[in-house]
């Protein structure tokens, strides 16, 4: 699976530019998530030497992330040619309508044991109502 993850209010607290303290259980999860063979793509509002700082702090923190703000390390951004989007399968961020969910609840929701009972839940979905769709996935 493809996984999209922030850095900002995410992987650290909000303190940009500068680096956050680090959230509770994030690496661990990261890390967990990377040996469960996910693609782990890092999907920042950083540039620049933010995102180098971002980038190296997730490193020295045991993380490599598959891509950076692309859908994989080769692609180059064009403005115009190739949309900023992120081609996920999930997306872990704080900015989700709800909040942050905590990085304990993300691993519960996307753990092995539970992929196939997300997967049967989107399958079902496909033939409910958008809202029922929406709501199905709480």
């Amino acid at each position: 699976m493809i996984i999209a993850v922030d850095f900002d209010g995410t992987i650290v607290e909000h303190e940009y530019p500068a680096i956050g303290k680090t959230q509770l259980f994030a690496f661990e999860t990261l890390k967990e998530l990377q040996k469960k063979e996910h693609q782990l793509i890092l999907w920042t509002y950083r540039t620049g030497k933010e995102l180098d700082e971002a980038v190296d702090f997730c490193k020295k923190n045991g993380v490599e992330f598959y891509a950076v703000n692309k859908n994989y390390p080769e692609e180059i951004f064009v403005e115009g040619e190739i949309s900023r989007k992120i081609n996920a399968d999930i997306f872990i961020d704080d900015r989700n309508v709800g909040g942050f969910l905590g990085w304990s609840k993300i691993w519960e929701l996307i753990s092995s044991e539970n992929l196939e009972q997300i997967e049967q839940n989107f399958i079902n979905s496909n033939k409910k109502s958008f809202f029922k769709k929406f709501f199905s996935l709480f």
